[in-house]
């Protein structure tokens, strides 16, 4: 792929989505609000400190532009669905934190930095609380079903990678696995369950469940490939995180697959938490570059999109789907 410039019409797909549901969005911001409440002040303050720390909201979002691209003639069920779909993301990133050992989140501490381990955990239980009360408030079981679904699955991910963290020559089915759990889990329920809100036909909700799969997949592939700098030196992130925390994604795999047996020791040694040190992280990002890792995961993640967006054919035209094609395009795009 050209690593070119974005075009202004991909730089602003995430934008143009946001445009056309500000006031479901505006909603779905004032039902966090309302639910994060508590007399016990460290929930409202912990959880506004995660939920207000620049996240995008695209998991909800998703669950909005789905039932609108599937026509939904109510959106107040689709707006207590997109505060549980957030809720639920919050609530594994302050579980994740812990697991993790992360200090920082978006850039800000770890809210378990600033109120402990246990406040972290037990405020990430009280909010997978508050989504299924608001699953509930939809009145419909079946998005219960697919969201409460979705939360075991994301567990058995997250589980599955810690099992197999120093396992360096991870197959790279094992590894599409654990991303398919702990991350396109979500945002395929978030799809499917906004077409069932919308009352859609099965073979709507079915597209925008694949839809919601394949742009999960691919949405974690290129963040993989951004932990090592994507393939350029100018991006928006901060590198290293998931290097630092000796996660073995696709990017490491390809690397140390295709590199020298020089190279492999370094990997050996530099994924054991007791003998990484501070310089490693410049050498992992050359050889990420130099063996074209990154560029192929960016390719995997591509294809992914392409499943994504063909998926949506069965969806009448609307200015909803075509922002969803966009928005797959986009999250691709954004590591170039």
């Amino acid at each position: 792929m050209d690593a070119t410039p974005l075009t202004v019409q991909t730089e602003n797909a995430f934008q143009i989505l946001s445009g056309l549901l500000d006031d479901d969005v505006q909603s779905v911001e004032k039902l966090l609000e309302e639910r994060a409440a508590s007399p016990v002040s460290v929930i409202p303050n912990l959880s506004g400190y995660i939920v207000s720390a620049g996240g995008k909201r695209l998991r909800p979002l998703i669950t909005l532009a789905a039932a609108k691209a599937c026509q939904a003639s109510e959106m107040k069920p689709v707006h207590c669905l997109a505060a549980a779909v957030e809720f639920i993301h919050t609530a594994t990133l302050l579980h994740d934190d812990v697991v993790d050992e992360s200090d920082l989140r978006r850039g800000k501490p770890a809210a378990k930095n600033v109120w402990g381990n246990s406040a972290s955990i037990l405020v990430g239980d009280f909010l997978f609380a508050r989504a299924f009360t608001l699953m509930v408030e939809t009145g419909r079981l079946t998005v219960l079903d697919i969201l409460s679904n979705a939360s075991s699955v994301i567990a058995e991910g997250e589980v599955h990678q810690l099992a197999v963290q120093g396992q360096l020559d991870l197959p790279t089915e094992d590894y599409l696995k654990i991303i398919e759990a702990k991350t396109a889990a979500l945002f395929e329920a978030a799809a499917e369950s906004g077409a069932v809100c919308a009352d859609a036909p099965s073979e709507h909700v079915r597209a925008m469940r694949d839809y919601g799969r394949n742009l999960g997949l691919a949405f974690q592939l290129v963040d993989d490939a951004l932990d090592y700098g994507g393939t350029t030196s100018v991006i928006g992130k901060t590198v290293g995180d998931d290097f630092r925390e000796c996660k073995i994604t696709l990017p490491v795999v390809i690397a140390r697959r295709r590199g020298s047996a020089e190279d492999r020791e370094f990997w050996d040694r530099a994924l054991k938490p007791d003998t990484q040190t501070s310089a490693d992280l410049t050498h992992a990002i050359h050889l990420i570059r130099s063996t074209g890792a990154a560029k192929d995961t960016l390719a995997e993640a591509r294809s992914y999109v392409e499943i994504a967006k063909k998926a949506l054919n069965p969806v009448p035209a609307s200015e909803f789907k075509q922002a969803l094609c966009d928005l797959a395009d986009f999250c691709v795009d954004r590591a170039y």
